[in-house]
């Protein structure tokens, strides 16, 4: 066996080190070409999917200017007829508002007397026990109603607070 102890002819010799035989470097540059692979086929996936999604956008406002066009058209039409629109309104924001301003009990008592086909006038013609009656059937009513919203409130107060912010909405 020959061993050469000479420094200079150790420093002559390299080693000659090829960097597409590294068995790291070969497997990043075969993930790195697939990557590139996917990328390049993303890309037209993308780009139909994406006109797809601007074909259907299109569509979309096309409908939406169609019926803008009709409503003008039926608003310009009606607009010419005798029909009042302030007062009909007027008359819906009034009907709201008081019923808004009633309390619960009122309007509990009006349901019940729509319920058995009675106007407040009818109830002040009844004897005084049949008065007494209502006024207990309205009184349990709300009583009820409490205990509902009481109980949904103690059931689930996650629940009852996403109703109360989608009706704050």
């Amino acid at each position: 066996m020959l061993i050469n102890n000479n420094p200079q002819a150790q420093s002559t010799i390299q080693r000659t080190k090829r960097t597409d035989m590294d068995p790291a470097n070969a497997a990043a540059s075969a993930l790195y070409s697939g990557a590139a692979q996917n990328v390049q086929q993303g890309t037209t996936t993308v780009s139909a999917t994406q006109a797809s999604a601007d074909a259907t956008a299109d569509n979309i406002n096309a409908a939406f200017a169609k019926t803008r066009v009709q409503l003008q058209a039926t608003t310009a039409a009606t607009s010419t007829t005798d029909v009042p629109k302030a007062d009909s309104t007027s008359s819906a924001r009034s009907e709201f508002t008081d019923y808004i301003k009633k309390s619960p009990a009122e309007r509990i008592r009006e349901q019940l007397l729509k319920e058995q086909g009675l106007t407040e006038d009818d109830v002040k013609s009844m004897p005084q026990d049949q008065q007494d009656a209502i006024s207990k059937e309205v009184a349990e009513r709300l009583k009820e109603q409490q205990t509902q919203q009481v109980a949904a409130k103690t059931a689930d107060p996650q629940a009852q607070t996403v109703k109360e912010t989608l009706a704050a909405i």
